[in-house]
């Protein structure tokens, strides 16, 4: 059975085009797709997890005119050169609604997602939303000629051998003809700092699991200690919104709700956080720990708080089903 059938007619081509020019082995089936984003800002004057819950859907920022990346999504615009690159003009007319989701493959299965510069939280999809993804290597911002589809995925070797920056050590994703939050998403995970919040509140209302990851955090000291990550204008203004001494990725959401700070200036305060004050289980520490205990790979790790759910191991087993993240430019300040 083609699962390609049951796609609109442009995300078919989409994904016809990109395949036609990949070779490489299959996709491991239980791997997957995040999308990295901060679960306490605001979308259309509502809390971003409330939008979601009405809208039952994950929409891209050529609906939400908002991304924790660039904002280029409009005709004539970086993106929309970069898609129409990328698919063969499918997209170049088509509704906002139509084109595809910007997420990113967990290949080193981070229990903090595939991209976390781009939100301490994400929502985990399913197994079946691989069949109707391309992928790239490195972000399509950086003009890249190296694809993959769940058929064929050459970058995992591409991406393993490299050598980036933990914020850019990522797979673009591409999720075509949409995401439909009680289909295709298997969890959303959040940041510990978030327990018995608003942002635990709106989640659980949510058609699918909460699980947790152990946090991000970092100590002023730690900031200014790396304040030529960003610049020191930014560990300076890190250090202002921190509370006894701590910065943890909520305190930043708390500043951006105020309007008192550019966003551009707290992403780059988040960048430095998500940096420098990864949890344990962000990028290659959680592996190590899991094989030496031999709970297998991608287990979750210990942090700060374990009472309720954590973020689970990823399956190993399971099949392919038949069937806001908008990461930005790809420089040092994107």
């Amino acid at each position: 059975m083609d699962f390609r059938q049951g796609l609109p007619p442009r995300a078919r081509r989409a994904l016809d085009h990109v395949a036609a020019g990949v070779n490489g082995p299959p996709l491991d089936p239980g791997l997957r797709i995040t999308l990295n984003f901060h679960p306490d800002r605001v979308s259309g004057g509502l809390p971003i997890l409330v939008a979601l819950a009405r809208d039952g859907a994950y929409h891209s920022q050529y609906v939400t005119g908002t991304s924790n990346g660039g904002l280029t999504a409009h005709p004539g615009g970086d993106r929309h050169r970069w898609e129409s690159r990328i698919f063969g003009g499918v997209y170049d007319d088509a509704a906002p609604a139509e084109r595809p989701l910007y997420g990113a493959l967990n290949f080193r299965r981070q229990v903090v997602g595939a991209a976390p510069r781009f939100g301490s939280s994400h929502l985990r999809l399913t197994a079946a939303v691989l069949n109707r993804a391309t992928f790239c290597y490195p972000d399509s911002a950086a003009e890249p000629t190296d694809f993959g589809v769940a058929s064929a995925m050459p970058l995992i070797a591409l991406a393993e051998a490299d050598e980036q920056d933990p914020l850019n050590d990522y797979i673009e994703s591409h999720v075509h003809a949409g995401v439909l939050l009680a289909r295709d998403v298997e969890a959303l995970v959040l940041d510990a700092d978030y327990r018995g919040t608003p942002v635990e509140a709106a989640a659980r209302q949510l058609p699918f699991p909460l699980e947790w990851h152990p946090g991000y955090r970092l100590t002023v000291t730690e900031l200014r200690r790396h304040a030529d990550y960003r610049g020191p204008e930014y560990a300076r203004l890190g250090a202002q919104i921190a509370e006894r001494g701590l910065l943890p990725p909520r305190l930043i959401g708390d500043a951006a709700r105020t309007g008192r700070y550019a966003l551009q200036d707290l992403k780059m305060v988040w960048h430095t956080l998500a940096r420098f004050g990864a949890p344990e289980g962000a990028g290659t520490a959680c592996r190590a720990v899991a094989t030496s205990r031999g709970t297998g790979r991608g287990t979750a790790c210990p942090g700060p708080d374990t009472s309720g759910t954590p973020a689970l191991p990823y399956p190993s087993s399971a099949g392919l089903a038949s069937g806001g993240h908008a990461p930005g430019v790809r420089t040092p300040n994107a």
